[in-house]
């Protein structure tokens, strides 16, 4: 089977997976990261000056900007209204060694749940002030929101799993022992699918308290899968991406899966597919991180590392951005597509290394550019946006040091 060789583009050789298992040799130093202080800028004020796409959206159940110029908290979640240019101060400084894996928006007015590390915090008040409600059970875990208050938390590629509703904890059975991908139903509260890494997906109707098996096998058997992300409006809509095998979509709960092109330039090319998101404003937007296993072989010299677009529901690929000096890019980049505008995808690279801190990159589809801020984090864990005023962008932070 293909590897993913890479080449060093900086000279810090530990690559940080965000628990994925990983096809690759180091890269880049994801790993040994530092971040010396809380914040990158203190702002007196934020102007939440919306884009006509956000302004049409308008109040979106209650939730209202946050009206706080810092943030109360132990520093792991912070927010923005300008696309990463300035960040609001937080109170408390990040401590080493933190992961905020785990950041969503409810459908509750102006409240947010992240998961720091092992504690999960919430913030009552449109992000200005967090507190923490619970320990959880894993020291690594992932959020998704559901109808209703509530939210699922879990650990990527574990078997941790759990109920949040309010500030009650409940801890279900994970019928997988390796969960890559949770999915909630907006229109039905209760019912919810989660992904096994054998491409198995699983259906519940009660919360969480009893699943049951759908569908067949992304990918067949024996095959690894990274990543399967279900569409909220549609659950039986997924993408899958899997280790050499590339990607895979299903319209109908698994019963059948179709094969993704274009993720290598070589036809009949493998490929890694790490990650897919559908886009909030329009689920037939898919955009996704992988390698092309034929442009990475060993004698070539390159990563082949890419982003990728679909816009018919992850069917068919296309190029959008590559690993550069100006874009760099890892096995387990974050990306967070815009809640309103199926054009715009954000990303972050970061790396403590040499005090280079994390960039916040923004890709326009209508122009194909990609404008970035700089700030002093470690990095960047999880993205989440206001649901009435989606400029405001949350971010979970990183604090990682290796001394």
């Amino acid at each position: 089977m293909a590897l993913n060789h890479v080449l060093p583009r900086r000279s810090a050789p530990i690559e940080r997976d965000r628990q994925q298992h990983l096809v690759s040799v180091p890269h880049k130093g994801e790993i040994v990261k530092r971040m010396g202080w809380a914040v990158t800028a203190a702002v007196a004020t934020f102007v939440l000056a919306q884009s006509p796409v956000a302004q049409a959206a308008g109040p979106a159940g209650g939730w209202t900007a946050p009206s706080c110029t810092r943030v109360t908290g132990d520093g792991s979640v912070t927010f923005t209204a300008d696309d990463g240019a300035t960040v609001a101060p937080t109170t408390g400084t990040l401590k080493s060694v933190s992961y905020t894996h785990g950041l969503v928006a409810l459908d509750t007015p102006n409240t947010l749940l992240a998961t720091h590390n092992s504690e999960l915090q919430r913030s009552t008040d449109a992000g200005c002030t967090w507190t923490r409600i619970a320990t959880l059970d894993s020291g690594s875990t992932w959020l998704t929101a559901a109808p209703g208050g509530r939210a699922y938390a879990w650990e990527k590629s574990g078997r941790y799993l759990a109920r949040v509703d309010g500030g009650n904890v409940t801890k279900l059975t994970s019928p997988t022992g390796d969960i890559i991908g949770v999915g909630t139903d907006k229109a039905r509260p209760g019912h919810l699918r989660l992904a096994g890494s054998d491409g198995q997906l699983f259906d519940s109707t009660d919360a969480g308290a009893s699943w049951k098996p759908v569908g067949k096998l992304a990918f067949g058997e024996e095959a690894s899968v990274y990543s399967v992300t279900f569409d909220p409006t549609d659950l039986n809509h997924a993408v899958a991406g899997g280790m050499a095998t590339g990607g895979a979509v299903t319209t109908d709960g698994g019963a059948t899966w179709i094969p993704s092109t274009g993720l290598s330039a070589t036809p009949g090319g493998n490929a890694n597919l790490f990650s897919a998101v559908l886009s909030p404003a329009d689920p037939s937007v898919v955009y996704a991180l992988g390698i092309d296993l034929v442009e990475a072989a060993p004698s070539s010299g390159a990563e082949g590392r890419h982003l990728y677009r679909s816009t018919d529901g992850g069917r068919t690929y296309t190029r959008i951005v590559d690993d550069t000096r100006d874009t760099e890019l890892t096995n387990s980049t974050l990306l967070a597509p815009s809640p309103v505008d199926p054009n715009v995808l954000y990303f972050e690279y970061g790396t403590y290394f040499q005090g280079y801190g994390t960039d916040l990159y923004r890709y326009d589809a209508r122009t194909g550019k990609v404008t970035k801020s700089h700030n002093a984090f470690d990095g960047i864990s999880a993205i989440a946006f206001n649901p009435a005023q989606p400029k405001v962008m949350y971010l979970g932070l990183e604090e990682v040091r290796v001394d």
